[in-house]
Formats: structure tokens, sequence, C-alpha cells
């Protein structure tokens, strides 16, 4: 993810080292305002049951949890009374499971090497899909992601749409670069104490991120593998300071904005084969920087400075026809920064201070209409999830900066408690085989 603020140059990095002070919740609207946020028509969501069952306790809590982060469907409780063994598809009591409002009932039973996984039709009492999956042991490293996997299958056989539970997400605690799963579990750093990092961006192929590792007054741009910890540097690199890496959706290309007396401009690199960096923008009198790649590869959004206030421009791949992208009411529209293309390119999300205190927004692309998704406290620093439905952020609400994840649909916010101050997220766009 690309999308980052414009503090000045310099200033932004300085602020992602430093451990700013927690800010009170607050709301940027008056009491009397109208608010714009997401329509939701309740009661239109699947109910779902995750059926009892004998064993597999982890499987079920990380499974059951997935499902409700999914947001797609209205989780049904399970009485007491009805949590006796279900020891096959015949034995399940549709008529009890609809009666209590679930149009689906997931089965979960142990088999040699795995589980297998039956999602119910309670209306139509049959089973609507089957399958065997392979599990590695509770204690192994890649359980809670196969597990993960699993969620995002059910999902995908009630809804015919992706689940992003077998995501990750990347984050900047400290001057530190953590990983963390989607639910929020399996937290670890991947850049020692001692480093400075910023703007971390996750490689299509979900192996690798790109960063900028901060010296003194500069910092290069870094590909680092998630597995071992390797490093590479990216070609063209300077004494400069290279910040805000974005990858191309094939993941060929690394776009990030370079810093020097001559102001900041966007530049692309070609990673894949370690060649070279062109200059896509000129900035003379403003700087540019925070790409974001469409989808299809075919253009970039990012922050500009010539309008006078930080706004979200677009172009395409190769730096020709610069335009603005996200329409601004010049002298009452504030700053905006951070645009992140959605997966389905039909939308930009960004922030944009109100009367100095920033907000999440979504422009679509299409309709060119802006949307404002958040009120409370000051959030900032969007990223998308691959499933194209949530939005990860950054917001004080809670007292200090801290992830906060967004239903695009329902509304529901949940937020990924960290230990420290938390910023700059970057969600990963699936994981590697």
């Amino acid at each position: 993810m690309t999308g980052r603020r414009l503090l000045g140059v310099l200033g932004a990095a300085a602020l992602a080292l430093g451990s700013a002070a927690p800010l009170a919740a607050q709301d940027s609207l008056p009491p009397d305002a109208v608010r714009i946020g997401i329509r939701y028509t309740p009661g239109v969501r699947p109910g779902l049951v995750l059926l009892p069952g004998t064993g597999l306790d982890s499987v079920r809590t990380i499974l059951a949890r997935d499902l409700d982060y999914s947001d797609r469907f209205e989780i049904i409780p399970v009485p007491v009374t009805s949590q006796a063994p279900v020891r096959g598809p015949r034995t399940v009591n549709y008529a009890l499971w609809r009666s209590l409002g679930a149009d689906y009932a997931v089965e979960v039973a142990a088999e040699p090497g795995g589980v297998v996984v039956r999602l119910h039709d309670t209306g139509g009492q049959l089973v609507r899909q089957q399958r065997h999956f392979d599990l590695p042991l509770v204690s192994a490293p890649g359980f809670r992601m196969a597990v993960h996997q699993l969620s995002d299958e059910v999902v995908r056989w009630a809804t015919g749409q992706p689940g992003a539970a077998a995501s990750r997400l990347l984050f900047v605690e400290n001057g530190r670069i953590w990983l963390v799963d989607s639910d929020g579990a399996e937290r670890r750093a991947l850049t020692a104490p001692a480093e400075r990092a910023l703007s971390p961006a996750w490689a299509p192929d979900g192996r690798r991120f790109a960063f900028t590792l901060l010296g003194e007054g500069l910092g290069p741009v870094l590909i680092q593998e998630i597995a071992t910890g390797a490093r590479t540097g990216v070609p063209g690199g300077s004494s400069d300071l290279d910040i805000t890496p974005a990858w191309s959706p094939d993941g060929r290309w690394l776009a990030f904005a370079r810093s020097g007396e001559q102001g900041t401009d966007i530049y692309l690199a070609n990673v894949a084969d370690q060649c070279c960096a062109q200059r896509l923008t000129v900035g003379r009198y403003s700087d540019n920087l925070s790409p974001t790649f469409a989808p299809d590869g075919r253009r970039l959004a990012f922050v500009s400075t010539r309008p006078g206030v930080p706004q979200i421009y677009a172009m395409a791949a190769d730096g020709t026809g610069q335009e603005l992208l996200v329409p601004f009411d010049f002298g009452a529209t504030g700053p905006s920064h951070a645009p992140d293309w959605s997966p389905d390119g039909a939308s930009v999300v960004f922030h944009r201070e109100l009367r100095g205190v920033p907000q999440v927004f979504v422009y679509d692309v299409a309709a060119r209409r802006v949307r404002q998704l958040t009120s409370s406290g000051r959030n900032e620093d969007p990223a998308w999830a691959p499933d194209g439905r949530h939005v990860a952020f950054v917001s004080d609400r809670s007292g200090r900066r801290q992830l906060w994840i967004l239903d695009m649909e329902s509304g529901r916010l949940r937020q990924v408690q960290t230990p420290g101050v938390a910023r700059l997220p970057a969600w990963s766009r699936r994981l590697a085989p």
C-alpha cells in the first residue's frame, strides 16, 4: 500500500519515527451536522451457524472468528440445549437451525490428515458444498493460516465472493515494521529495534515487501523477503530520500517518491530485471509522492501539491496524461493524502482534512463522487483488504493511534489492538501459495 501522509516530505519521515502523543478521541463534525456515511439495509445478510462438535477446538475458534469478521453473515449463537456433538450431515436438525434464523450451517469433522468441512443449506435441507482440507499440526507455524484459507473457502461457497481471512497486515510501530494476521493474531516484528523504517508495501506475491530504511536525512527503498529477511536494493537508488513505494500488479515494477534538493518526484524502477529507474513527474514548484497502481497496472493515482495544497492526481503508468483525479473545492476542501486504489479498480480510498482533522473518504471513479466514511477522532492512512470490502486505517478514537477495520457495506468497525502507536497499514493482496 502506498498512500502516505504529506507533511512536507522530510516531515513525513520524521513523524513516522517519533512517538506521537495520544490524542483524545473527538468528533470532527458539529452535533447538528449531516454525517455522510455508509448506507446499510439490515436483515439482508444470511444467518449462519457453526455446528457444535467434539474436538477441533482451535479450528472452530479461528473459523468462527473469521466468519464473523467477514461481515457477510448474521452469526447465530448455538443454544446450550443444542450443543450435543454432530456426527454426520444426516443428523443435522435442519428445522431447528432454520427456526433460529440460520440459512447456512457449517459442519467441521476430523479426518485423517485434516478435516472435512460441509456447508449445509437449511432451507433446502441438503449439503451444498463439502471438501477435505489438509491441516498441519496445531503447533506448526502454518496451522492458523491453513484455517484462514479454509474460512475463505466457506465464505466463497456461501456468497460467491472472496474472503480476506488468509491475508495479513503490515504496519509501523515505534519505527519498526510489524506483521499481523487479519484477525490481529500472530504479531511479529520484521525489522530490527535499532532500525527506523517507513512506508511498508506488500509485493503482489505475498512473499516480499518494500519499505524505506531511514538514515541521517536520507533513506533507500529496500525489498525484504518475509520468510528469510534477505534484502535487496531498488535499481536506480540514490543518496536522496526515497519513500512511499508501490508495486505494480504484476510485481515487475516499483513506483516510489524521491525527495532531494530539486523537490519530490515519482520514479518507476524495473525490479524484475534489476534495471533502471524512470522519472514520471517533474515537480519544479510542487511535490509528488504516494503512488498507487490501478489493478490493471495502466494508471497510477498519487498526491501532488501543484494546486497549492496536496490533492489526489492520476496519470498513465508511463507518466503521461497527468490530471486531477479526486475533485476538491479550492479554499474549502482540505489537503488530501494516502490514496489506495481498490482491488476492483472502481474506487480510491484516501484521507482528507476537515477543519484540520483527517477523515477517511472514498472516491467512486466512474461516478466522480466523494463519500466520507469516518467522523469520530483522527482517521488516516487507509488501505484496502483483498476482498475489496474492508478498509484498514489508523484512528485515535480509542485514545491513541490504533489499527481499525471498517466493513464498507455494513459500517461495522473493529479494532486491531497493538501495544504501541500504530501507523501506515498495508494489507496484502494475497498470500504466497
